[in-house]
Order: structure tokens, then sequence, then C-alpha cells
């Protein structure tokens, strides 16, 4: 795997998202092991905006043509945006999944630092 799938200024979770925090405000996706292991994206779930989500918990699923998998929140928060390109275009999450195919934004809980893994720490646990 080269450093080019996994950005060295994001964050990542063991579930395999990413995790970009600017200004208290947290925009998540999938990395890019994880859109392949999915195969071709079909369909995408999002919380909607407005909604809180914890992290760790269960937030939306991504549908592909070999199996639909559960999207958890990496961080806990208030959803201040979706990606609605995702509705017409869910194959924008294998084209570009740290790009036009981000999944959502949460502003962060006042205070709560992201625990998440740098980009060496996710290739090592990927083996």
């Amino acid at each position: 795997m080269s450093s080019q799938e996994y950005p060295d200024d994001l964050g990542y979770t063991s579930e395999h998202e990413w995790v970009r925090v600017t200004d208290g405000t947290a925009r998540v996706g999938i990395t890019g092991y994880a859109q392949d292991a999915l195969g071709d994206v079909v369909f995408v779930t999002l919380p909607d905006v407005g909604s809180s989500v914890q992290a760790g918990e269960t937030c939306g699923e991504v549908e592909s043509t070999k199996s639909v998998s559960d999207l958890y929140a990496p961080v806990s928060g208030e959803v201040v945006a979706r990606n609605d390109a995702l509705d017409a275009n869910p194959e924008l999450v294998n084209t570009d999944p740290y790009g036009e195919g981000w999944m959502f934004e949460v502003r962060l809980v006042d205070g709560e630092a992201p625990q998440l893994l740098d980009a060496q720490e996710y290739r090592d646990q990927l083996g």
C-alpha cells in the first residue's frame, strides 16, 4: 500500500473511517481500503443534519454490490452537513474517497479530542 492511499493529514479509525478536523468540525468518509473491500458502492445512508452522533456508534450504511456495511461515527457531536451528491452519485465513494466522496461533517463536542490513528498506525493495523 502506498502512503498516497492514506493521506498523512487525516485521522483514521479501526472501522476504516477517515476524519479531517478543521476549526472544531470533523469531515468524515471511508478509507481507500474500505471502499476497495466493499467494491462498487451503490447506495449510502447518511445521518441527517441536526442529528447527534456518538463516537463508536452506527450512524449510517454503505451498500455495495457485495454487501451492506455499517458506517460508524468516529467522533461525537452534531451533524452539520451531509454530502447530498452521494444520493445521486454513490460511486464518488469509490472514485474519490478522500475528496468528493466525503460523507458527513460533525461539529465536535466542546473540548473533545478525537481518539484517532495516524496514517502509519492505520497502515500498521492493516498489516
